[in-house]
């Protein structure tokens, strides 16, 4: 199948430019589950709150819209079960299902599916649309993190609010910016070369 082929049919998501098998899923579900984990590394304390701004999120993020719905929920499932089962993967080298902050990579979870599922609908193909995109994942990973937070700490929602989104408000914009910028280049490259 030519590139040109794949960057023309409706539906198709980065990952789709790469010859389709079943090795390919496999490695891509992995790849993106390992840049997760990678990505988690990068962990910043956030005074007052028991959450760390983490490069977790835009990994998950990218997954998700690179991958497509499917590959990206069973990238971010894998990631999640082998941090629960103990690996240390999670944002500083943490692993386990408790903590305030697992609320979050369910919700990662959830938003790479969802911006998976706007991917294939274009939702990654110019500025605005990568935009929208990211603020839907945002979004998904808030309204399951936030709560998940209230749980585990006894906050009230206020707190919550104040300690697991304000603070990370910017640094979100910021990976938006960056998939703004990479993720339609990518597309409009790959239309160049088709």
């Amino acid at each position: 199948m030519s590139t040109a082929a794949v960057t023309a049919r409706p539906g198709a998501v980065l990952a789709d430019l790469l010859p389709a098998t079943r090795v390919r899923d496999l490695a891509l579900v992995v790849g993106g589950a390992a840049l997760t984990g990678i990505a988690a590394q990068i962990a910043v304390p956030v005074p007052g709150s028991p959450v760390p701004v983490t490069g977790q999120t835009f990994a998950a993020l990218l997954v998700g819209t690179a991958f497509g719905a499917r590959r990206g929920f069973l990238s971010l499932a894998l990631y999640a079960l082998v941090g629960m089962a103990g690996a240390p993967v999670f944002q500083a080298g943490t692993s386990g299902p408790g903590g305030a902050s697992f609320g979050y990579v369910i919700g990662m979870l959830l938003a790479a599916t969802a911006v998976g599922a706007l991917a294939r609908r274009g939702g990654d193909r110019s500025v605005l649309r990568t935009a929208g995109t990211m603020a839907v994942g945002s979004a998904v990973i808030y309204a399951v993190g936030v709560p998940y937070l209230m749980a585990a700490t006894g906050m009230d929602l206020s707190a919550a609010l104040a300690a697991g989104v304000v603070p990370f408000l910017i640094g979100d914009a910021l990976k938006a910016a960056l998939a703004m910028g990479a993720l339609p280049t990518a597309w409009k490259l790959v239309g160049r070369k088709g």
